[in-house]
């Protein structure tokens, strides 16, 4: 299979009177953000993107996404590889009261001027999302082991003398 780059900019709804789909990939060297977030990116981004029209004539699409990225580890600062795989689904809206009519299987999003969606940086926020809030590997990779690891107690701070006690005298007299 040959990688396809897929468009940048597209309008869903007319992708979805045509029930459209797209199989391709996007350079993940373009998303800066992305790029940003990850010590560094090891594949491009495999996207499948389907558009359609649902039983209550709500345009929407549905895809997933994957791409191979290397993580910090946050315990013991190694990279390591992960697997970043994704699934979405959304339907295009335009102003604050179309998005609460959605029903909650899809995801609101924002078309612009022109009728269109940003798709690379749909994806983009996509992959952004799927990482994981704290990297780590699983602990029998990890060079730090839980033997390595060492908890303590906090001890409690000494009591200080309230500074208003002073003003408590005054009112005595």
């Amino acid at each position: 299979m040959t990688n396809v780059k897929l468009p940048k900019r597209l309008d869903p709804v007319k992708s979805a009177q045509k029930r459209s789909s797209y199989e391709g990939v996007y350079v993940a060297q373009d998303m800066k953000r992305f790029k940003e977030t990850v010590d560094s990116v090891l594949s491009d981004v495999a996207v499948k993107v389907e558009f359609a029209k649902d039983a209550q004539g709500l345009t929407y699409f549905h895809g997933t996404l994957a791409v191979q990225v290397k993580l910090i580890c946050q315990r013991c600062n190694q990279a390591y590889p992960y697997d970043v795989d994704s699934s979405f689904c959304f339907s295009p809206v335009q102003g604050s009261e179309q998005t609460d009519l959605l029903p909650d299987a899809y995801e609101p999003v924002e078309v612009n001027d022109h009728g269109e969606i940003n798709l690379f940086e749909l994806i983009e926020d996509e992959a952004i999302l799927s990482l994981p809030i704290v990297a780590l590997h699983a602990e029998e990779d990890c060079a730090v082991k839980a033997k390595d690891m060492s908890f303590g107690k906090i001890e409690p701070e000494p009591e200080r003398e309230n500074p208003f006690a002073v003003l408590k005298e005054l009112k005595r007299d």
